[in-house]
This record gives structure tokens, sequence and C-alpha cells, in this order.
């Protein structure tokens, strides 16, 4: 089956709009019988008059009225990927799906995202929050383009790469026996005390694993939704937590009646990294908003 090209729809738009051959043809920056046969060429494909043409004037049909309309649509449509591929030459131009969890969301974003959308101004970033296996669900599917997660993690056949590493802290009531001094080994902290976050989130995992607490899952008091409850039952003396350091670094723990003391178990404790599909085709640019939002917290951390 032929299709008409583009140069026609072209012509055939250019002779609606002016009703003339010959202005036509000079928009168009052609002959005039080069513009003629291209048009009664598309005539002649489709089976169906476009034009009533007579001595001094020329007419659209109906169906030449409405095919004119359809050619502006192709032709909208077409200089939109023309304009799409243009946007991908440009380093982090356009749009970008990326998901966050909701242990570094609220605490990396406002850190990063002045410098990102100054560095970056035609980047069109829209964030998704969620946990990491449905990240990990809609990165697989196609719905988002990459995301943030905590590392280790099992990703299957998802590509990664760290950007930042942290370590745990322990809050505690203002008034805790445990509230005061220097780093404590997690082997001191009373179990029966433990607040964690629910099942999902992977930053009990982490912060288990590196205290190798693998076993008490099942013994904390309290399963929170997010660490902002967490550290409401903390101040409200309802028992203690882990605290991540950008959590740490961002206050969310100051003015609460929190006492906060680094956990001694060598760190760090949980890698901060990127994850995408192997196929996605702007890896190298993933790769620099990595660089990006490390800079960044190089600069507010004061290290490395």
């Amino acid at each position: 089956m032929h299709l008409p090209s583009i140069r026609q729809l072209q012509y055939l738009i250019a002779v609606v709009e002016l009703r003339h051959f010959g202005q036509a043809a000079e928009r168009c920056f052609v002959t005039q019988s080069t513009l003629s046969s291209a048009i009664q060429e598309l005539e002649n494909m489709l089976g169906t008059q476009l034009l009533e043409r007579t001595k001094r004037k020329v007419m659209p049909t109906p169906l030449g009225l409405d095919m004119a309309e359809r050619a502006r649509q192709i032709l909208q449509l077409s200089a939109e990927m023309v304009e799409m591929a243009q946007k991908e030459k440009a380093p982090l131009s356009g749009p970008l799906k990326l998901g966050v969890i909701p242990t570094i969301g609220p605490f990396l974003l406002p850190l990063v995202l002045p410098t990102i959308r100054k560095s970056y101004p035609k980047l069109e970033l829209y964030l998704i929050e969620d946990q990491t296996a449905r990240l990990i669900e809609r990165l697989n599917s196609g719905e988002i383009d990459a995301a943030i997660l905590a590392l280790p993690y099992e990703l299957g056949a998802l590509q990664s790469a760290g950007f930042w590493r942290e370590a745990f802290w322990v809050a505690f009531p203002k008034d805790h026996p445990l509230s005061q001094g220097g780093s404590i080994r997690s082997i001191k902290l009373p179990s029966d005390q433990l607040l964690m976050l629910e099942e999902g989130h992977c930053m009990r995992d982490h912060a288990l694993s590196a205290c190798h607490l693998s076993g008490l899952q099942q013994s904390a008091t309290f399963q929170g939704t997010s660490l902002y409850t967490l550290i409401e039952m903390v101040a409200g003396g309802q028992g203690i937590t882990f605290l991540p350091q950008m959590a740490v670094d961002s206050g969310m723990a100051k003015r609460r009646g929190i006492s906060l003391r680094p956990l001694a178990e060598k760190g760090p404790h949980r890698e901060i990294g990127m994850a995408w599909r192997s196929t996605y085709h702007r890896k190298h640019e993933l790769q620099l908003l990595m660089e990006c939002m490390t800079s960044v917290l190089e600069k507010k951390t004061g290290h490395a």
C-alpha cells in the first residue's frame, strides 16, 4: 500500500489555505508544475478528487478539506518526532520518570533538586515515591525510567550503580538510660523496645543486617509506615529506632526530644544507588544525574 509523502501533504495544505496553485508553489519553494503534479499523484493514489480546478480558481472538495486537516495533524506529529530526537541530543533534557523510596526521597531530593534544575533546566523530572519492590515492578514494566534505591537489593536483570553510602544512627527518647554517650554497639540495644518500619521497606532489612539482628523482625514492638512516624513514637517514649545518616543530617530528629547515638558496627551500613533496565537508551544520562547528586552531597556533608 502506497502512503502519501510529507511533501505531498505540505503541498495540499498550502493549496487548500491559499486556494491558488501559484501562491502555494511559492510558499513551498517549488515550481507550480511540480506542486500540481504532486497533488495529482496524491489524488490518483487515494482514488478520489481533493480539489476542484478551474482556469480562475481552485476549491477544495469536502473530502479535500478533511484531508488537509488530517495532513496538518500528521505534520504536527512529524514535527514533534523531530523535536523529541533533538531533545535526546542534549544531555538530561525532556521527560524522565524517576522512582525513589520513602526512606531516601524526603532527605535526598530537597538537597539535590535545586542543583539538578539549575544544571539541567530542560529536564522534565517526574518523581514517583514507592517501596522498592513496587518500583522494581514499575521499572520492569517500563512505567518509570529509573529508580533511586538502597542497596544491596535483589534486582534481577536490572542494572544498578551506587552514588552514596551512609551509616545508621540509633534514636532514643531523651530520658532513655542509653540516650547519652558516643557510638553504641547493637548488642547493647534492648530489642524489646525496637521500633521498625513495616515489611516492604528495605531500610528495615539493611538496619537489621548491619546489626546482625536478622532474627529480630518479629520482636519489634511497633511497625511504622514512615521514619516520621517512628520519630514521633521515639519522642513519645515508646521505644528506640534506627535512622540513616541522611535523615539525621536533615534535622528531622532535632527539636523533638530525641537523642542520637551512632551505631558502632563498622559502616557504611547501606548504599544509595540507581537502578535501570539494561535496554534503557539513556543510561549515560543517568550517570550524569548520579554524578550531579554525588557532587551536591559531598558539598553538603563535607565528605566524599
